[in-house]
Protein backbone atom coordinates (compact mmCIF):
# COMPACT_ATOMS: atom_id res chain seq x y z
CA UNK A 1 0.00 0.00 0.00
CA UNK A 2 0.85 3.02 -0.54
CA UNK A 3 1.41 5.75 2.59
CA UNK A 4 -1.42 8.36 2.86
CA UNK A 5 1.15 11.55 2.19
CA UNK A 6 3.36 9.93 -0.37
CA UNK A 7 -0.62 9.27 -2.37
CA UNK A 8 -1.13 13.03 -1.68
CA UNK A 9 1.42 14.63 -3.20
CA UNK A 10 2.32 11.92 -5.76
CA UNK A 11 -1.72 13.19 -6.73
CA UNK A 12 -1.37 16.97 -6.50
CA UNK A 13 2.11 16.40 -8.67
CA UNK A 14 0.00 14.50 -11.60
CA UNK A 15 -2.75 17.42 -11.17
CA UNK A 16 -0.45 20.32 -11.25
CA UNK A 17 1.40 18.28 -14.45
CA UNK A 18 -1.68 18.04 -16.55
CA UNK A 19 -2.63 21.72 -15.76
CA UNK A 20 0.76 22.85 -16.89
CA UNK A 21 0.72 20.76 -20.00
CA UNK A 22 -2.59 22.12 -20.76
CA UNK A 23 -2.07 25.59 -20.45
CA UNK A 24 1.27 24.95 -22.56
CA UNK A 25 -0.92 23.33 -25.14
CA UNK A 26 -3.34 26.11 -24.96
CA UNK A 27 -0.69 28.42 -25.37
CA UNK A 28 0.93 27.20 -28.15
CA UNK A 29 -2.82 27.06 -30.09
CA UNK A 30 -3.31 30.64 -29.04
CA UNK A 31 0.15 31.39 -30.72
CA UNK A 32 -0.34 29.35 -34.16
CA UNK A 33 -3.74 30.79 -34.17
CA UNK A 34 -2.37 34.39 -34.24
CA UNK A 35 0.32 33.53 -36.85
CA UNK A 36 -1.99 31.99 -39.50
CA UNK A 37 -4.12 35.08 -38.58
CA UNK A 38 -0.99 37.34 -39.61
CA UNK A 39 -0.33 35.52 -42.60
CA UNK A 40 -3.81 36.04 -43.80
CA UNK A 41 -3.77 39.61 -43.27
CA UNK A 42 -1.10 39.61 -44.63
CA UNK A 43 -1.85 37.77 -47.53
CA UNK A 44 -4.68 39.85 -48.36
CA UNK A 45 -2.86 43.05 -48.28
CA UNK A 46 0.13 42.00 -50.49
CA UNK A 47 -1.92 39.37 -52.39
CA UNK A 48 1.50 37.24 -51.33
CA UNK A 49 1.57 33.34 -50.51
CA UNK A 50 5.55 33.31 -50.24
CA UNK A 51 6.26 35.41 -47.30
CA UNK A 52 8.69 34.75 -44.65
CA UNK A 53 7.79 36.53 -41.99
CA UNK A 54 11.32 35.18 -39.88
CA UNK A 55 13.32 36.49 -42.99
CA UNK A 56 12.44 40.09 -43.80
CA UNK A 57 14.11 40.94 -47.35
CA UNK A 58 17.20 43.21 -46.57
CA UNK A 59 17.00 46.17 -49.33
CA UNK A 60 20.25 47.42 -50.99
CA UNK A 61 19.84 50.67 -49.62
CA UNK A 62 19.35 48.72 -46.14
CA UNK A 63 22.75 47.15 -46.96
CA UNK A 64 24.76 49.84 -45.43
CA UNK A 65 27.42 48.13 -43.93
CA UNK A 66 28.30 47.42 -48.15
CA UNK A 67 28.07 50.87 -49.30
CA UNK A 68 29.17 53.07 -46.70
CA UNK A 69 32.95 52.26 -46.67
CA UNK A 70 32.58 53.33 -49.92
CA UNK A 71 31.24 56.77 -49.54
CA UNK A 72 33.31 57.57 -47.13
CA UNK A 73 35.32 60.67 -47.67
CA UNK A 74 33.62 61.36 -50.90
CA UNK A 75 31.57 63.77 -53.01
CA UNK A 76 28.05 61.91 -53.53
CA UNK A 77 25.36 62.38 -55.81
CA UNK A 78 22.36 60.44 -55.76
CA UNK A 79 19.76 59.41 -58.28
CA UNK A 80 16.45 58.68 -56.48
CA UNK A 81 12.93 59.73 -55.95
CA UNK A 82 10.19 58.86 -53.44
CA UNK A 83 10.65 55.09 -53.37
CA UNK A 84 14.04 55.34 -52.25
CA UNK A 85 13.74 54.85 -49.04
CA UNK A 86 15.07 52.33 -46.22
CA UNK A 87 12.87 49.73 -44.68
CA UNK A 88 12.07 51.57 -42.16
CA UNK A 89 10.83 54.48 -43.77
CA UNK A 90 13.90 56.62 -43.65
CA UNK A 91 15.10 58.35 -47.25
CA UNK A 92 17.86 57.44 -48.55
CA UNK A 93 19.09 60.54 -48.71
CA UNK A 94 18.29 61.60 -45.29
CA UNK A 95 19.61 58.66 -43.55
CA UNK A 96 22.98 59.09 -46.11
CA UNK A 97 22.72 62.76 -44.41
CA UNK A 98 22.68 61.38 -40.64
CA UNK A 99 25.59 59.26 -41.65
CA UNK A 100 27.66 62.49 -42.49
CA UNK A 101 28.30 61.32 -46.05
CA UNK A 102 29.33 64.58 -48.51
CA UNK A 103 25.87 64.27 -50.83
CA UNK A 104 26.21 67.33 -53.06
CA UNK A 105 22.88 67.32 -55.05
CA UNK A 106 19.75 65.16 -56.53
CA UNK A 107 18.96 63.74 -60.02
CA UNK A 108 15.50 63.07 -60.22
CA UNK A 109 13.82 60.44 -63.00
CA UNK A 110 10.30 61.08 -64.73
CA UNK A 111 7.55 62.31 -62.16
CA UNK A 112 10.40 64.16 -59.69
CA UNK A 113 12.35 63.62 -56.67
CA UNK A 114 8.80 63.31 -54.52
CA UNK A 115 7.24 61.58 -57.82
CA UNK A 116 3.89 63.38 -57.95
CA UNK A 117 4.08 64.79 -62.09
CA UNK A 118 1.91 63.41 -64.47
CA UNK A 119 3.43 60.56 -66.68
CA UNK A 120 4.97 62.88 -69.93
CA UNK A 121 5.11 66.15 -67.46
CA UNK A 122 8.28 68.65 -68.09
CA UNK A 123 9.92 68.55 -64.51
CA UNK A 124 12.06 71.74 -63.56
CA UNK A 125 15.16 71.89 -61.77
CA UNK A 126 15.00 72.94 -57.77
CA UNK A 127 16.32 72.69 -54.85
CA UNK A 128 14.93 69.95 -52.06
CA UNK A 129 12.94 72.11 -49.33
CA UNK A 130 14.27 69.79 -46.65
CA UNK A 131 17.47 69.08 -47.04
CA UNK A 132 18.44 72.51 -49.13
CA UNK A 133 20.11 70.19 -52.01
CA UNK A 134 19.95 70.75 -56.29
CA UNK A 135 17.52 68.95 -57.76
CA UNK A 136 18.82 68.22 -61.18
CA UNK A 137 15.83 66.89 -63.69
CA UNK A 138 16.38 63.67 -66.07
CA UNK A 139 13.55 63.84 -67.69
CA UNK A 140 12.68 66.16 -70.67
CA UNK A 141 15.03 67.40 -72.72
CA UNK A 142 17.91 66.47 -70.01
CA UNK A 143 17.75 62.57 -70.05
CA UNK A 144 21.31 62.07 -69.30
CA UNK A 145 23.66 64.28 -66.74
CA UNK A 146 25.68 66.97 -68.17
CA UNK A 147 29.75 66.46 -68.10
CA UNK A 148 29.42 70.15 -65.92
CA UNK A 149 26.41 68.03 -64.10
CA UNK A 150 28.59 65.70 -62.58
CA UNK A 151 31.79 67.49 -62.29
CA UNK A 152 33.69 66.99 -59.07
CA UNK A 153 31.54 64.11 -57.91
CA UNK A 154 33.39 60.74 -56.64
CA UNK A 155 30.28 58.39 -56.65
CA UNK A 156 26.97 57.93 -57.96
CA UNK A 157 24.04 56.11 -56.62
CA UNK A 158 20.87 55.06 -58.54
CA UNK A 159 18.51 54.06 -55.86
CA UNK A 160 15.04 53.50 -57.66
CA UNK A 161 12.03 51.03 -57.43
CA UNK A 162 11.23 49.24 -60.86
CA UNK A 163 7.96 47.41 -61.83
CA UNK A 164 9.96 45.11 -64.93
CA UNK A 165 8.54 46.60 -67.39
CA UNK A 166 10.67 47.74 -70.10
CA UNK A 167 8.33 50.97 -71.04
CA UNK A 168 8.53 52.32 -67.31
CA UNK A 169 10.93 54.78 -67.96
CA UNK A 170 13.28 54.15 -64.97
CA UNK A 171 15.74 51.69 -66.83
CA UNK A 172 16.10 54.48 -69.36
CA UNK A 173 17.06 56.59 -67.33
CA UNK A 174 19.60 53.80 -65.98
CA UNK A 175 20.92 53.72 -69.24
CA UNK A 176 22.11 57.40 -69.70
CA UNK A 177 23.33 57.62 -65.69
CA UNK A 178 25.89 54.68 -66.32
CA UNK A 179 26.63 56.09 -69.78
CA UNK A 180 27.41 59.51 -68.00
CA UNK A 181 29.50 57.67 -65.37
CA UNK A 182 31.02 55.56 -67.45
CA UNK A 183 32.25 58.92 -70.30
CA UNK A 184 33.71 60.98 -66.79
CA UNK A 185 34.98 57.65 -65.30
CA UNK A 186 32.92 58.43 -62.62
CA UNK A 187 31.86 54.78 -60.64
CA UNK A 188 28.49 54.08 -60.01
CA UNK A 189 26.36 52.21 -56.74
CA UNK A 190 22.97 50.48 -57.89
CA UNK A 191 21.18 49.86 -54.39
CA UNK A 192 19.38 46.89 -55.85
CA UNK A 193 15.68 46.57 -55.01
CA UNK A 194 13.06 43.38 -55.30
CA UNK A 195 11.10 43.35 -59.35
CA UNK A 196 7.54 42.71 -58.21
CA UNK A 197 6.79 40.82 -61.50
CA UNK A 198 10.08 39.28 -61.60
CA UNK A 199 8.00 36.35 -62.28
CA UNK A 200 6.93 37.36 -65.55
CA UNK A 201 8.93 36.99 -68.83
CA UNK A 202 6.67 37.87 -71.88
CA UNK A 203 6.06 39.56 -74.63
CA UNK A 204 7.33 40.80 -78.04
CA UNK A 205 11.49 41.47 -78.31
CA UNK A 206 12.04 45.57 -78.94
CA UNK A 207 13.22 46.05 -82.72
CA UNK A 208 16.11 48.28 -83.13
CA UNK A 209 14.48 50.53 -85.33
CA UNK A 210 11.34 51.43 -82.57
CA UNK A 211 14.31 52.14 -79.95
CA UNK A 212 12.90 55.26 -77.68
CA UNK A 213 12.81 56.12 -74.01
CA UNK A 214 10.06 53.97 -73.42
CA UNK A 215 11.74 51.05 -74.64
CA UNK A 216 15.86 51.51 -75.05
CA UNK A 217 17.45 47.78 -75.32
CA UNK A 218 16.35 44.76 -77.26
CA UNK A 219 14.36 42.56 -74.19
CA UNK A 220 10.57 41.95 -74.16
CA UNK A 221 8.31 43.98 -72.70
CA UNK A 222 8.01 41.99 -69.28
CA UNK A 223 12.31 41.37 -68.67
CA UNK A 224 12.20 39.75 -65.35
CA UNK A 225 14.75 41.13 -63.54
CA UNK A 226 15.82 43.45 -60.53
CA UNK A 227 17.24 47.03 -61.47
CA UNK A 228 20.49 45.55 -60.36
CA UNK A 229 20.23 42.81 -62.42
CA UNK A 230 19.42 45.04 -65.52
CA UNK A 231 21.93 47.44 -64.90
CA UNK A 232 24.58 44.48 -65.07
CA UNK A 233 23.10 43.15 -68.50
CA UNK A 234 23.45 47.01 -70.21
CA UNK A 235 27.34 46.60 -68.64
CA UNK A 236 27.52 43.19 -69.60
CA UNK A 237 25.85 43.56 -73.20
CA UNK A 238 28.25 46.77 -74.04
CA UNK A 239 24.67 48.70 -74.57
CA UNK A 240 25.96 51.76 -73.80
CA UNK A 241 27.24 54.33 -76.30
CA UNK A 242 30.10 52.75 -78.57
CA UNK A 243 30.53 49.56 -76.29
CA UNK A 244 31.89 51.78 -72.90
CA UNK A 245 31.15 50.07 -69.60
CA UNK A 246 30.48 51.23 -65.95
CA UNK A 247 32.38 51.19 -62.68
CA UNK A 248 29.40 49.68 -61.69
CA UNK A 249 28.53 47.80 -58.32
CA UNK A 250 25.30 46.47 -57.23
CA UNK A 251 24.79 46.80 -53.56
CA UNK A 252 22.09 43.40 -53.85
CA UNK A 253 19.36 42.60 -51.80
CA UNK A 254 19.25 39.53 -49.17
CA UNK A 255 17.08 37.40 -48.21
CA UNK A 256 15.30 37.31 -51.28
CA UNK A 257 14.71 35.09 -54.51
CA UNK A 258 12.45 34.70 -57.49
CA UNK A 259 9.91 32.82 -56.16
CA UNK A 260 9.19 35.44 -53.33
CA UNK A 261 6.43 38.37 -54.21
CA UNK A 262 7.16 41.62 -53.00
CA UNK A 263 5.01 44.72 -52.23
CA UNK A 264 6.08 48.13 -52.84
CA UNK A 265 6.19 50.25 -49.54
CA UNK A 266 5.53 53.33 -51.54
CA UNK A 267 3.73 54.02 -54.68
CA UNK A 268 6.44 54.00 -57.33
CA UNK A 269 4.48 56.60 -59.70
CA UNK A 270 1.28 58.31 -59.38
CA UNK A 271 -0.74 56.13 -61.59
CA UNK A 272 0.80 53.14 -60.35
CA UNK A 273 -1.41 53.04 -56.44
CA UNK A 274 -1.35 49.43 -55.55
CA UNK A 275 -0.17 46.03 -56.17
CA UNK A 276 -3.24 45.15 -58.70
CA UNK A 277 -2.36 47.69 -60.70
CA UNK A 278 1.74 46.84 -60.45
CA UNK A 279 0.77 43.36 -61.36
CA UNK A 280 -1.83 44.65 -64.65
CA UNK A 281 0.48 47.68 -65.75
CA UNK A 282 2.09 46.01 -68.33
CA UNK A 283 -0.70 44.52 -70.18
CA UNK A 284 -2.69 47.57 -69.40
CA UNK A 285 -0.07 49.73 -70.58
CA UNK A 286 -0.76 48.88 -74.47
CA UNK A 287 -3.98 50.82 -74.20
CA UNK A 288 -2.13 53.82 -73.69
CA UNK A 289 -1.07 53.43 -77.64
CA UNK A 290 -4.75 53.52 -78.38
CA UNK A 291 -8.10 55.84 -77.80
CA UNK A 292 -9.01 53.66 -74.99
CA UNK A 293 -8.45 55.00 -71.27
CA UNK A 294 -6.19 53.14 -68.24
CA UNK A 295 -8.37 54.77 -65.59
CA UNK A 296 -6.11 57.92 -65.19
CA UNK A 297 -7.81 60.37 -63.73
CA UNK A 298 -9.65 57.88 -61.48
CA UNK A 299 -8.73 55.84 -58.41
CA UNK A 300 -8.80 53.00 -60.31
CA UNK A 301 -5.49 53.57 -62.44
CA UNK A 302 -4.18 50.59 -64.29
CA UNK A 303 -7.39 48.56 -63.16
CA UNK A 304 -10.27 49.54 -65.37
CA UNK A 305 -10.33 50.15 -69.08
CA UNK A 306 -12.66 51.84 -71.15
CA UNK A 307 -13.53 54.19 -74.03
CA UNK A 308 -17.21 56.43 -75.32
CA UNK A 309 -16.11 54.53 -78.40
CA UNK A 310 -16.64 51.21 -76.51
CA UNK A 311 -20.07 49.24 -75.76
CA UNK A 312 -22.04 50.35 -73.35
CA UNK A 313 -22.82 48.00 -70.60
CA UNK A 314 -23.11 48.19 -66.40
CA UNK A 315 -19.54 49.16 -65.57
CA UNK A 316 -18.49 52.60 -66.73
CA UNK A 317 -16.05 55.80 -65.13
CA UNK A 318 -15.62 59.67 -65.56
CA UNK A 319 -12.03 60.38 -65.90
CA UNK A 320 -11.38 63.49 -64.00
CA UNK A 321 -8.05 65.91 -62.69
CA UNK A 322 -6.52 64.35 -60.23
CA UNK A 323 -2.77 63.65 -58.99
CA UNK A 324 -1.09 62.32 -61.80
CA UNK A 325 -3.33 63.46 -64.24
CA UNK A 326 -4.08 66.99 -64.98
CA UNK A 327 -6.27 66.72 -68.08
CA UNK A 328 -6.72 63.10 -68.51
CA UNK A 329 -8.21 61.57 -71.33
CA UNK A 330 -11.48 61.80 -71.65
CA UNK A 331 -11.66 64.13 -69.29
CA UNK A 332 -15.64 64.24 -67.97
CA UNK A 333 -16.60 62.13 -70.33
CA UNK A 334 -18.40 58.59 -69.39
CA UNK A 335 -16.32 55.59 -70.35
CA UNK A 336 -17.61 52.54 -71.00
CA UNK A 337 -15.75 48.85 -70.44
CA UNK A 338 -14.04 46.37 -67.65
CA UNK A 339 -13.41 46.64 -63.91
CA UNK A 340 -10.04 44.44 -63.30
CA UNK A 341 -9.67 45.52 -59.70
CA UNK A 342 -10.82 41.92 -57.72
CA UNK A 343 -9.33 39.69 -60.94
CA UNK A 344 -6.71 37.36 -59.64
CA UNK A 345 -2.76 38.04 -60.55
CA UNK A 346 -1.45 37.76 -63.61
CA UNK A 347 1.35 35.62 -64.42
CA UNK A 348 1.79 36.68 -68.29
CA UNK A 349 1.44 39.46 -70.53
CA UNK A 350 -2.49 39.93 -71.34
CA UNK A 351 -3.88 40.34 -74.48
CA UNK A 352 -7.58 39.59 -74.16
CA UNK A 353 -8.21 43.30 -72.55
CA UNK A 354 -6.61 44.36 -75.64
CA UNK A 355 -7.98 42.18 -78.07
CA UNK A 356 -11.74 42.18 -77.12
CA UNK A 357 -11.58 46.07 -77.10
CA UNK A 358 -10.15 46.00 -80.21
CA UNK A 359 -12.99 43.84 -81.53
CA UNK A 360 -15.27 45.95 -79.85
CA UNK A 361 -14.89 49.74 -80.75
CA UNK A 362 -16.65 51.30 -82.68
CA UNK A 363 -14.27 53.07 -85.03
CA UNK A 364 -11.21 49.94 -85.71
CA UNK A 365 -9.71 52.97 -87.58
CA UNK A 366 -8.89 55.39 -84.69
CA UNK A 367 -8.26 52.71 -82.42
CA UNK A 368 -4.11 52.86 -82.58
CA UNK A 369 -2.35 55.78 -82.67
CA UNK A 370 1.21 56.22 -83.26
CA UNK A 371 2.93 55.37 -79.87
CA UNK A 372 1.63 51.82 -79.97
CA UNK A 373 4.59 50.82 -81.91
CA UNK A 374 6.93 52.39 -79.37
CA UNK A 375 5.25 50.72 -76.13
CA UNK A 376 5.58 47.11 -78.35
CA UNK A 377 9.17 47.71 -79.67
CA UNK A 378 7.49 46.17 -83.23
CA UNK A 379 5.10 47.53 -85.86
CA UNK A 380 3.88 43.55 -86.04
CA UNK A 381 1.62 43.36 -83.09
CA UNK A 382 -0.55 46.20 -84.35
CA UNK A 383 -0.67 44.45 -87.79
CA UNK A 384 -1.39 41.14 -86.05
CA UNK A 385 -3.99 42.23 -84.67
CA UNK A 386 -5.45 44.23 -87.51
CA UNK A 387 -5.33 41.00 -89.28
CA UNK A 388 -7.45 39.22 -87.13
CA UNK A 389 -4.62 36.96 -86.02
CA UNK A 390 -5.60 34.66 -82.79
CA UNK A 391 -3.58 35.42 -79.78
CA UNK A 392 -2.35 32.08 -79.61
CA UNK A 393 -0.80 32.62 -82.80
CA UNK A 394 0.30 36.38 -81.72
CA UNK A 395 2.04 34.75 -78.43
CA UNK A 396 3.75 32.02 -80.28
CA UNK A 397 5.67 34.41 -82.39
CA UNK A 398 7.15 35.86 -79.26
CA UNK A 399 9.12 32.37 -78.56
CA UNK A 400 12.14 32.70 -80.16
CA UNK A 401 13.44 35.85 -79.12
CA UNK A 402 12.07 34.72 -75.60
CA UNK A 403 14.24 32.23 -75.81
CA UNK A 404 17.01 33.82 -77.41
CA UNK A 405 16.64 36.56 -73.99
CA UNK A 406 16.67 33.83 -71.26
CA UNK A 407 19.95 32.30 -72.65
CA UNK A 408 21.32 36.08 -72.44
CA UNK A 409 19.98 36.71 -69.14
CA UNK A 410 21.94 33.39 -67.25
CA UNK A 411 24.83 35.58 -67.73
CA UNK A 412 24.12 38.63 -65.65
Amino acid sequence: MIPKLLFKNTFLLFVLLVFSCGNSISSKKVKGKRQKANIEVLDSARTDTNINLEKPIILGADNSAKYLPILKNKKVSIVTNQTGILSNGTHLVDFLLEQKVEVTKIFAPEHGFRGTADAGELIKDGKDSKTGLPIISLYGNNKKPKPEQIAGIDVMIFDIQDVGARFYTYISTLHYVMEACAEQNIPLLVLDRPNPNIDIVDGPILEEEFKSFVGMHKIPVLHGMTIGEYAKMINGEKWLEKGIQCKLTVIPCEKYTRKMSYSLPVKPSPNLPNDQAINLYASLCFFEGTNVSVGRGTEKQFQVYGSPYLPKNDFSFIPKPNEGAKDPLYNSKECFGEDLTTIGKVSRLELNWLLKAYNETSDKSKFFNSFFTKLAGTKKLEQQIESGISEKEIRASWQVGLEKFKEMRKNI
